[in-house]
């Protein structure tokens, strides 16, 4: 049998549906990637007032200098005062999560300008602020304690 379908709700009621999308169009937001060894970080960037978040901690709370700087470092090179962004990052390591955020945030900045121009300066800055580091752990092999090194006989 087939299903009746409701042609429309009572007046001034929506449906679940309407409600859905309406709160989608609302959330103009733009989410990027960036990877760094085994580290995967996203990167949301939404209109706001300039708060800046990584892993639910604000930049200002961050302990390390070194870490804040790396993380601070594409918003000193484009203005993000109207945009909030919060970045998520897991796996890896600690500087890997850093630089995995730092490149999702500037591929989420240059997205949202959409202009070559800025796109071309921040790669001459520093291309690994928009191009991934494609560079992976080279795994263990037999005979050996890794990758590469071979145990040595010394009974002679």
């Amino acid at each position: 049998m087939a299903a009746k379908k409701k042609t429309g709700a009572p007046a001034g009621q929506e449906t679940a549906a309407a409600k859905k999308i309406a709160r989608q169009k609302k959330k103009k937001f733009l989410v990027q990637r960036g990877k760094r060894k085994e580290a995967v970080a996203r990167a949301s960037l939404r209109p706001g007032k300039g708060v800046v978040r990584f892993n639910g901690l604000a930049l200002s709370a961050i302990h390390s200098p070194v870490e804040r700087a790396v993380l601070s470092e594409p918003l000193q090179l484009i203005d993000a005062s109207h945009y909030d962004i919060d970045v998520v990052a897991r796996g890896g390591g600690r500087m890997g999560q850093v630089q995995a955020a730092r490149t999702a945030i500037a591929r989420a900045l240059v997205a949202a300008a959409g202009d070559d121009e800025l796109k071309k300066r921040l790669v001459e800055y520093d291309r690994s602020l928009l191009v991934e580091d494609f560079r992976r752990v080279e795994p263990k092999k037999f005979k050996g304690p890794g990758a590469r090194a071979r145990f040595t006989k010394s009974y002679r």
